[in-house]
């Protein structure tokens, strides 16, 4: 995530302690043209912000080679998509910021220092402007550099080198309709990330620690419908469509939201969206390629 415009890569990478995905679009960009998927070990990977992430470097290397050659067949700039649990995303608002991006860098790394409870010196930050609203409101993601080096020193070891690099949520969020009130849960072991767009802009993040390895829809309510209120009440306008991935049960959620809510659940990926291309890959470990790849 920057404060410019990039271009859609052809090819991605997501990487989670449970899987690495690899995949390619095709030449129109609509599509994923082919998939891969490897499961990783127990243990291989232990994303976070303040500890080393990488327990089985060779083990990692060897199934992104694997993953990527099935889909890309040679070396080349990628997607790479980490964990949400490696990045602190925040909603920052200004009453005014610097129109050239080294001042407004210095900017927003001041506001961050006052809110993380680690060295933005020290940190990748990247940020981008929302719509043209006064105050101005930024999306800041913060990733601490040795665990970016971690993660991007695995990409090159196969071959390949990093072009771009998103937290797997705001990967996810290209798959989504961001023109009407939605909210996005993504549940990656260890963490569960809510979002909320509208009009075109993030209007909420909120990750939360998963204390099982499971995320069922009936664990979920409460803090559904505690950032449906904030956003209701911030906004004045309600949601009325939940897309989920990685939820034990998108039809669990739902019934348990029906008791108070009207909102409507789905599954964030798409059968249509998947397509034939992902072959074996499950549809819900798909979410951040689809979304960094396919318009």
């Amino acid at each position: 995530m920057a404060e410019h415009n990039i271009p859609r890569p052809h090819l991605a990478c997501e990487i989670s302690a449970d899987a690495v995905v690899a995949a390619r679009a095709d030449t129109s960009g609509k599509a994923l043209e082919a998939a891969a998927g490897r499961k990783v070990p127990e243990g291989a990977l232990t994303p976070g912000l303040a500890h080393a992430n990488v327990n089985a470097r060779e083990v990692l290397v060897a199934l992104m080679e694997e993953s990527l050659a099935a889909v890309a067949g040679r070396s080349g700039d990628l997607c790479l998509i980490i964990p949400d649990a490696t990045t602190r995303v925040m909603l920052l608002d200004f009453d005014t910021l610097p129109e050239k991006p080294q001042e407004a860098d210095a900017v927003v790394r001041f506001r961050l220092k006052k809110s993380l409870p680690f060295d933005v010196d020290q940190s990748s930050v990247s940020f981008d402007r929302q719509g043209t609203s006064n105050p101005v409101r930024v999306v800041a993601a913060v990733t601490p550099r040795t665990v970016l080096e971690e993660y991007e020193s695995l990409v090159r070891e196969a071959g390949y080198n990093p072009g771009t690099v998103l937290p797997s949520m705001i990967a996810a969020l290209g798959a989504v309709d961001g023109s009407r009130p939605t909210m996005i849960i993504k549940v990656e072991r260890g963490t569960t990330t809510f979002a909320i767009v509208d009009a075109n802009e993030l209007r909420l993040y909120r990750a939360l620690e998963n204390r099982s390895a499971t995320v069922t829809g009936e664990a979920l309510v409460d803090d559904v419908n505690t950032s449906l209120v904030y956003f209701e009440d911030r906004y004045a306008v309600g949601v009325d469509r939940v897309l989920v991935t990685g939820v034990d049960s998108a039809q669990e959620l739902q019934a348990a939201l029906s008791a108070t809510s009207n909102v409507r659940v789905e599954d964030l990926i798409s059968s249509s969206m998947a397509g034939a291309a992902a072959g074996s890959v499950p549809r819900s470990a798909l979410a951040g390629v689809v979304g960094a790849l396919v318009s």
